[in-house]
């Protein structure tokens, strides 16, 4: 089995943290799984401009609730982010992971249900940060731990330089000629 990273959004609330994750997933190469019921209506014309036209490019799944999705997904090890979890994200060896890698994040509002967070404890981690804070945001935090598994990974399948324009494009100075 190739190695992925699994973007797992449980109940999420907000639409425009939905649409910047699917971006980040786009841009990530990982496969974005939404747990339903959903704080709003999933469509491609609500999301596709908060996703910067990257919604047609997202390999997504829904899933009717958290049974539909255990179901459909029986033996996967699932990592829970959570600011219950004990240690870092940083602190797993993901480069010693060879199956895809399935990251559930929390609803806005109230995070994972406690009793996911129990079941899977040792594969509970949390992003440090300043004691005045519980959280940040989903969007941001899926940035942060899938960059860390593909750093780990030594980012597989993702361009390191520039292709667009090329990765030669600042040093010949054709942006100068740029409006």
């Amino acid at each position: 089995m190739e190695r992925q990273v699994n973007i797992v959004l449980y109940e999420p609330e907000i639409a425009q943290n939905v649409a910047a994750i699917i971006r980040t997933c786009v841009a990530t190469n990982a496969k974005l799984h939404i747990i339903e019921p959903l704080g709003f209506i999933f469509k491609k014309e609500e999301l596709n401009r908060a996703s910067a036209g990257t919604f047609d490019l997202v390999e997504y799944e829904l899933y009717d609730d958290w049974e539909d999705f255990c179901e459909k997904n029986p033996s996967i090890d699932l990592f829970c982010i959570s600011r219950y979890g004990e240690k870092p994200h940083s602190d797993f060896d993901f480069n010693s992971y060879e199956k895809p890698v399935f990251v559930m994040f929390g609803k806005e509002s109230t995070g994972i249900p406690k009793q996911i967070i129990k079941d899977n404890y040792k594969n509970t981690f949390r992003l440090p940060m300043s004691p005045q804070t519980r959280s940040i945001n989903v969007a941001n935090t899926v940035g942060i731990v899938t960059y860390e598994i593909l750093r780990q990974w030594d980012y597989p399948t993702l361009s390191k330089t520039e292709v667009q324009k090329g990765k030669d494009y600042i040093m010949s100075e054709r942006w100068k000629d740029e409006k």
